[in-house]
């Protein structure tokens, strides 16, 4: 299984118009039919103006047939493909290998937090490997969403999700958290990261996600 976090960043005052575009052409144009998607938002907190959308795929290979297949849709070149390019600033693309199982949240009304980790090089498994053996500590107070080890662009990345019902709930959620014994003792270890970013994200209308 691999997944495939999409993240297209919009000139300023174009989100909307391109979330109009997505719900009522795009998703229905692709469905599920070349690939599945996994969950769809837009960024809170982080850099704004931006679409994150995340898909699964039993291989590369699978990956690689389904755009192809795509890539030869009428519908989906002119009628929505066509109107969103000149939307678009940028696009970025991580593929990301699961650690945990992908794990929806048995709430609905949620914001998501994205956090990837820039280990030191090399290091990636070993952190990936303490990360993996304090999980049960932390996912006593919330459950990951999914764990993953980052394969490109970015070697040595390590990227969880994770759902919380409000921002009241992160935060009281992460004070928990942080003065837990088992996750004091996971920070308390000699750093295996070089850089850490988070981004909150909220569910859009078609959002699996919720």
């Amino acid at each position: 299984m691999i997944h495939e976090l999409r993240t297209y960043t919009f000139h300023p005052g174009k989100l909307p118009e391109y979330l109009k575009i997505a719900e009522e052409v795009g998703r229905p144009i692709r469905g599920n039919d070349y690939g599945l998607n996994q969950g769809y938002w837009t960024s809170d907190i982080g850099t704004l103006n931006q679409i994150w959308h995340l898909w699964s795929y039993e291989s590369l290979d699978a990956r690689e047939e389904s755009r192809q297949r795509l890539a030869k849709n009428d519908a989906w070149k002119n009628e929505y493909v066509a109107n969103i390019r000149g939307l678009i600033q940028k696009q970025e693309i991580r593929f990301l290998s699961p650690v945990l199982d992908f794990k929806p949240p048995t709430t609905t009304g949620n914001i998501y937090e994205f956090r990837h980790y820039q280990c030191l090089t090399g290091r990636a498994p070993e952190f990936l490997a303490r990360l993996k053996g304090v999980m049960p500590a932390r996912a006593k107070y919330s459950e990951p969403v999914c764990l993953w080890q980052g394969e490109a662009p970015f070697p040595n990345n390590v990227a969880h999700l994770w759902a919380y019902e409000s921002f009241n709930a992160r935060a009281e959620i992460r004070a928990q958290v942080a003065a837990d014994p088992e996750w004091q003792a996971f920070l308390g270890q000699p750093t295996l990261l070089a850089h850490m970013e988070n981004t909150i994200l909220l569910p859009t209308n078609y959002s699996p996600l919720k």
